[in-house]
Order: structure tokens, then C-alpha cells, then sequence
């Protein structure tokens, strides 16, 4: 779906309302290198950012390179990792991650989008979040906050999160690509939650098609 002039007018104003909101937006997975982060990520799939980061803390003390991680084995990962919840294929994937690592990139985690997702157990979304936050390549990680938010605003309709991630990328301009990515995160979870959104708290319902439709 092709974008209108009136739709990058409504994608500028809610990119300058929800800036005066939140205007300390982050990426709120501790991490102290981009291994970190690309195992923080992996591990926060179906699972809060808080939770992880009370694992991670204790986690990357033994084993924050790729080297330690294998060496702490998949069994005891599993251990660590268990209270997260999908913590068998997270701990195969992560294993396998860290043997590619150390095998093709020298133990670096690589700054390329396209090679970041060849990794096992690193999709589209976490790849974006790697390349956007550890190496600050522009990019719109849409997780289930980024496509919820972006759908009851109107500003995206697809599908999948990869159509709603080129929908997003037309309407932002390329350089607020990955603040975009925070502020929508950023109000998914303080305001435009899934159950039941605080529209009264919002910035944006004059311009927001949920709140519009629903209140009507």
C-alpha cells in the first residue's frame, strides 16, 4: 500500500508526540557488547526485557563471549535460562550461535544485516535490533508492541511484520528509523498495552484510528 501525503503528515505528527512523551526512549536489554545484546535478544523472545535482564546479569558473568558460552555447555545454559521460558531451543540456538561465531567471524558478532541473520535462532526482528543498537544501523525492529501500535494508529496495515517494517520505513525518514523502533516499544508498553489500552494517557488519540473507530 503506497503511502499519502496525509499519511506522512499523521506519521510526523505522532513521531513528534510521542518524542515530547518519551524522550528518553531505549533499548531496555542490558548489554555491554553486541554478543550481549545478540543473547539478550535471543533470549527475550516471548518474554519481558526485566526478566531477562535479571538472568543476563548473572549469566554474563561467567560467560559474556562466545567462547565461554560453549564452554558453559548447553545443559548448564539451559539451567541458567530456564525461568524464561523456551529455554531448550533458546540454549540450542544460542550454542549454535557461538560455534558460528567463534568458526566464521573470529568470535565477532558481524555488523551486517544479512549475515546477522544467518545466525541460528536470529530472525529479522533480532538481527534489527543488533544492527540498530549495537552498531547504529538505521533499522525498525517490529516486535508484537511495534505491530500492535503501529496498527491501531493507522500507520501501518500489513500483515506481517515484515510488511508493517517497510510500511514504517517509508513513512519515518531513514535516519529516526531506529528511534521510531524505541518510541513505538516505549508506548506498546506504558500505554497502548494489548488488554486494555490507556487512551486517556495517550498523546496521540486525536489522530489514533483505534481510539477514533472505538469511541465513536
Amino acid at each position: 500500500m503506497a503511502q499519502s501525503k496525509s499519511d506522512k503528515v499523521q506519521a510526523d505528527l505522532i513521531l513528534t508526540a510521542l518524542q515530547k512523551t518519551f524522550p528518553d526512549a531505549h533499548c531496555e536489554l542490558e548489554f555491554h557488547s553486541p554478543f550481549e545484546l545478540l543473547i539478550a535478544t535471543i533470549l527475550s523472545a516471548q518474554c519481558t526485557d526485566e526478566r531477562v535482564n535479571k538472568v543476563t546479569a548473572s549469566l554474563f558473568i561467567d560467560a559474556n563471549t562466545p567462547e565461554l558460552m560453549i564452554s558453559l555447555g548447553q545443559i548448564e545454559l539451559e539451567n541458567r535460562i530456564r525461568s524464561l521460558g523456551l529455554f531448550h531451543t533458546k540454549a540450542k540456538n544460542i550454542i549454535a550461535t557461538c560455534r558460528v561465531l567463534v568458526e566464521k567471524f573470529k568470535g565477532q558478532v558481524p555488523e551486517e544485516l544479512d549475515l546477522l541473520r544467518q545466525l541460528p535462532g536470529v530472525g529479522r526482528k533480532t538481527a534489527n535490533v543488533v544492527g540498530s543498537n549495537a552498531f547504529g544501523i538505521p533499522a525498525i525492529a517490529v516486535d508484537t508492541h511495534v505491530f500492535r501500535v503501529a496498527h491501531r494508529l493507522g500507520i501501518a496495515h500489513g500483515k506481517t511484520p515484515e510488511k508493517v517494517e517497510e510500511e514504517l520505513m517509508k513513512l519515518f525518514p531513514r535516519e529516526s528509523w531506529s528511534f521510531v523502533h524505541h518510541l513505538l516499544i516505549f508506548q506498546g508498553r506504558r500505554i497502548c498495552v494489548a488488554r486494555k489500552p490507556r487512551c486517556e494517557e495517550c498523546p496521540v488519540t486525536k489522530i489514533c484510528l483505534f481510539f477514533n473507530f472505538n469511541s465513536c
